[in-house]
């Protein structure tokens, strides 16, 4: 098997194993979520996968608070405006999400999802103590304190001599940072797209990078290939098990011939890595240890990075290892909302 065809196979499997953590991670949220949000402004999705946002609201003292928050990092955020604008994100799937009775015309943000990653981010970064630890810098390889900057923009160099638009998801002086908590995997791009950075070939093997086929076209099912599917093979007929397989593997078939262009996985790896690369920082992966995916994903790319100062510079952390150096009570936020329980406390 040649190596590009090895890291396609792999790609697929990760695909797969990604669906299936993913979505018990989700489920496992949506549930600490159901009992933490009791008593806080908060509607629940109906339909499909469960997804509790929250809004603003005032507590018995007079004090704004936000159920997705932790209370004195939400403060924080409060009172420094270039935090405040990432708060005004708005949620790409929110028309979907059911209305609050008392403020109907409010449009959600993606930070007010009990699903974000962002808005974790801001909770254990934006908590007070947190950027000023020597125990949270040391496990960062952090050497000075500064100020942490969320949704900061690289500007990546590209071929063409301009740059891209897309964010890092925090830059704290000289690490950035891509927080990963449900999402499905580091997306996907087209060969095209990603060779178009002006360092990729200088600092990537591109032959051990996992590769895929991207199809844009929806994927069919059987019942649509009329030519081939039957009412007899249906699944609930006394051959049900024959059945499904039957017609899975017409649609597969059908999958297979839709036209193809070639890509990459791990894009936003691949990205943040150049960014790392042209700006001289540290690059840096926070996942739930629940995802042992992401970490595989990540491990696949940081593979082909060539040059061994840089891969010096490249890190991969989980919430649980990083909520052990965390102050106490941010560690008990962490525990019941998300389930992230620090390591030091595992048995």
């Amino acid at each position: 098997m040649s190596c590009e065809r090895g890291t396609k196979v792999f790609a697929m499997m990760q695909g797969s194993k990604a669906g299936l953590y993913a979505g018990r991670l989700r489920q496992e949220i949506a549930e600490c979520n159901r009992q933490y949000a009791a008593g806080r402004c908060h509607v629940e999705s109906v339909g499909g996968e469960s997804v509790i946002v929250y809004a603003p609201q005032m507590d018995p003292d007079g004090r704004m608070i936000h159920g997705n928050f932790f209370n004195a990092a939400y403060e924080a955020i409060a009172a420094q405006p270039d935090w405040v604008k990432r708060l005004n994100k708005v949620h790409t799937g929110g028309r979907g999400l059911p209305k609050l009775l008392d403020e109907p015309g409010r449009k959600w943000k993606e930070l007010d999802s009990c699903m974000s990653s962002d808005a974790l981010l801001m909770n254990v970064f934006c908590a007070p103590g947190v950027a000023e630890s020597g125990n949270v810098r040391r496990m960062l390889g952090m050497e000075t304190q500064g100020e942490p900057v969320f949704g900061w923009k690289a500007r990546v160099p590209l071929k063409n001599g301009l740059t891209d638009r897309t964010e890092v998801d925090m830059r704290w002086d000289g690490l950035l940072v891509e927080a990963k908590l449900t999402e499905l995997d580091f997306q996907v791009r087209a060969s095209a797209v990603v060779e178009a950075y002006r360092d990729f070939e200088t600092v990537f093997d591109r032959e051990l990078l996992p590769h895929v086929e991207i199809r844009e076209a929806r994927r069919r099912a059987a019942t649509e290939m009329p030519e081939e599917f039957t009412q007899e093979w249906e699944p609930g007929t006394e051959d049900s098990e024959i059945a499904r397989e039957y017609q899975a593997e017409i649609a597969a078939r059908a999958w297979r011939t839709t036209s193809a262009k070639a890509g990459y996985a791990g894009y936003q790896l691949i990205r943040n890595v150049l960014a790392a690369h042209a700006t001289g920082c540290s690059f840096c992966v926070i996942h739930d240890e629940r995802r042992p995916d992401l970490r595989e994903a990540w491990f696949t790319v940081l593979r082909a990075v060539r040059d061994a100062e840089m891969k010096t510079r490249l890190k991969v952390l989980t919430w649980q290892e990083l909520a052990a150096v965390l102050p106490r009570e941010l560690r008990e936020f962490l525990e019941v909302k998300y389930g992230i329980v620090a390591a030091e406390r595992r048995s």
